[in-house]
């Protein structure tokens, strides 16, 4: 009997869900999904959802003399969707470093390179004769024969390409110290709602990758340190006894290790001293596989206790750069942090490595992040971002390349609620406001307020940045307050729950947490995302009669805030009055709210903390 009751009561409340799951606006292809079963208006995975993988097994070789990375790879792709495959996408990013590239913005001379040279191809032992001269970053092969439904086949690829000189999100970073992402050619996604993705890499959007496995060989010269995304399998191998022994300490103490000095790898008393070493790193079911190379890089480390295991954290750095010598005791706190606060979910993987470089970019267990070596707050800003992308993408498999908005807007978010920790709430706010929301919402050009929803792919300039970063941001931020924390952790969690591992869309987002939360939000989505809204309030009209007051607040730009009512009385007293999202639920252009005073009020004020308003000036009004 409590199973059909508890059945009942589920039944109800999806049905009420689906009842008001058509007021969002929803694409073809995702009514698609929908009728086909992959995905369901609840927000979770429909009962015949799938995804492709792949098990990848890469041996690379990176000469420093010659700039030159080249490798092997064998990979078992595994077709799980219901569609025989007429052809096969290869996706390589760094042909964007190609002078016929399409990109998004200027580049050096040194950025440039001639691209990928794609050596061999073979499908279950069947040659390929490919030309990659004219590859692009998203290239199609025609199959000589479908790869079946529900079916496993062998690919095997040998390549080679060029360095960038110019280092951004990968290249050399000096002579001597090299970042290898995106360094080979993989299978592209083939997913439920948009079949291939054959969307090109221009250099400013991100990725979008299936969840691999990776055993990986990395060959180096001597005197050559590699650090890599996955766990370390080799360490007898290829580093000398005594470094060695540091670095298998750092693997279970709370210590910060200096694995290598500055004066050890000059002297070449790090590595192994046969001519070539084979560095070897494994990482099951994770979406992208990166590693850098140093003959000068210092060497630290140490570990981080969470739940169920402990953490491998390393950094990388040029010696002498002050914010760097922080690093790994910054990234063990993130990590912690994270695991059990926001999003409080422990973190997923085995390791996480910080390298000094240019790019404040996020890769699976790695960061590549420049120095502010004056200003601490600034660099522990940067590496709090980029190891929150641990969870969004590379945790929850989101499309960064289409909707930017779904990883880049939780890691601001974050870096938000952990810089409040570190720096105090003054502080932090400050510095989010100023480095974040200012510049967005001062500007009133009109790409400043394209929907939410809007494609990624499509926004170019601020209206990505902004799009991406901090109006998404913003709305989680104006969420959280809504709901409360308890129920805003309890549907960001189911959401993780549905989707961890998998490849959500906005749509999986927005109807698990409404699931979640127990409530139809979908007014909510409506207000935030499918507009073009943005924060203006006015503080219009203020009555007082005894002592009631009554305020009428227009919201000229249309965005569902949190805000403070602050009265000043005539005493010198102060009162503060918090209103979340919900009082714009039934009416998004004005509210009259009721206020009961302890006496005369001389001014009353809207203060919108880190939703800052464009027209602060009618924020106010005397008494």
């Amino acid at each position: 009997m409590k199973i059909k009751i508890l059945f009942s009561l589920v039944y109800v409340f999806t049905s009420s869900i689906l009842a008001h799951a058509q007021e969002l606006y929803t694409p073809r292809h995702i009514k698609q999904a929908y009728q086909n079963e992959t995905r369901s208006l609840t927000g979770a995975p429909g009962a015949k959802y799938w995804q492709n993988r792949g098990q990848y097994n890469i041996q690379v070789t990176v000469d420093p003399e010659t700039k030159i990375v080249s490798g092997k790879e064998y990979i078992v792709y595994e077709n799980h969707s219901p569609h025989a495959l007429r052809d096969l996408v290869i996706h390589f990013a760094n042909n964007v470093h190609k002078p016929t590239a399409a990109r998004a913005s200027d580049v050096s001379t040194d950025f440039l390179t001639s691209g990928l040279k794609l050596k061999s191809f073979k499908l279950d032992g069947q040659v390929y004769q490919i030309d990659s001269k004219d590859w692009t970053t998203a290239n199609r092969v025609i199959l000589k024969k479908n790869i079946d439904a529900k079916s496993t086949v062998k690919v095997e690829m040998e390549w080679e390409y060029p360095l960038s000189l110019s280092s951004d999100r990968e290249g050399q970073i000096d002579p001597g110290t090299y970042y290898c992402a995106y360094a080979y050619p993989r299978i592209a996604v083939y997913d439920d709602y948009n079949g291939w993705d054959m969307l090109e890499h221009n250099g400013r959007q991100e990725f979008y990758h299936d969840f691999n496995d990776y055993q990986v060989e990395i060959r180096v010269p001597k005197n050559y340190v590699v650090w890599a995304t996955g766990s370390f399998l080799n360490p007898e191998e290829v580093l000398q006894t005594a470094i060695m022994d540091r670095f298998k300490k750092s693997l279970n103490t709370d210590e910060v290790v200096q694995v290598a000095s500055l004066k050890e790898m000059q002297g070449q008393r790090v590595t192994k001293q046969q001519d070539w070493n084979r560095w070897k790193f494994k990482a099951d079911h994770i979406s992208d596989f990166c590693f850098a190379l140093s003959n000068h890089y210092v060497w630290d480390a140490s570990s981080v206790q969470l739940k169920t295991k402990r953490v491998s954290v390393q950094a990388a750095y040029r010696d002498g750069t002050k914010d760097f010598e922080q690093y790994v005791d910054w990234e063990r706190y993130c990590i912690d942090w994270f695991s059990k606060n926001w999003p409080g979910v422990e973190y997923p993987f085995t390791t996480m490595t910080a390298v000094q470089g240019f790019a404040d970019m996020e890769y699976p267990m790695m960061v590549n992040d420049s120095s502010v070596p004056d200003n601490f707050m600034d660099a522990r800003q940067t590496v709090d971002h980029e190891i929150a992308h641990t969870y969004f993408p590379f945790y929850m498999g989101t499309n960064e390349t289409r909707y930017a908005f779904m990883d880049e807007g939780w890691a601001t978010a974050l870096e938000l609620l952990i810089g409040i920790e570190e720096n105090g709430e003054e502080a932090a706010k400050q510095l989010f406001k100023e480095f974040r929301v200012q510049g967005w919402i001062q500007d009133p050009a009109t790409e400043q307020d394209q929907p939410l929803i809007s494609l990624s792919s499509q926004l170019s300039g601020k209206g990505y940045g902004n799009n991406a970063y901090i109006k998404s941001a913003l709305s989680y931020l104006a969420l959280k307050d809504y709901l409360g924390d308890e129920l805003f952790k309890k549907a960001l969690h189911h959401y993780m729950d549905n989707w961890n591992g998998k490849h959500p869309t906005p749509w999986d987002y927005f109807y698990s947490f409404n699931t979640g939360a127990g409530k139809n939000l979908n007014w909510f989505w409506n207000n935030w995302y499918f507009s073009n809204h943005y924060i203006d309030l006015k503080l219009e009209k203020v009555n007082q009669k005894n002592k009631i007051m009554t305020l009428h607040i227009q919201n000229v730009g249309g965005f569902a805030i949190p805000f403070d009512v602050i009265l000043h009385y005539a005493d010198g007293q102060q009162e503060k009055v918090h209103f979340t999202p919900q009082v714009w639920e039934k009416n998004q252009n004005s509210i009259a709210l009721k206020l009961k005073t302890k006496g005369p009020v001389k001014e009353v004020v809207l203060d919108n903390d880190i939703f800052m308003d464009y027209t602060g000036d009618d924020n106010r009004v005397r008494l």
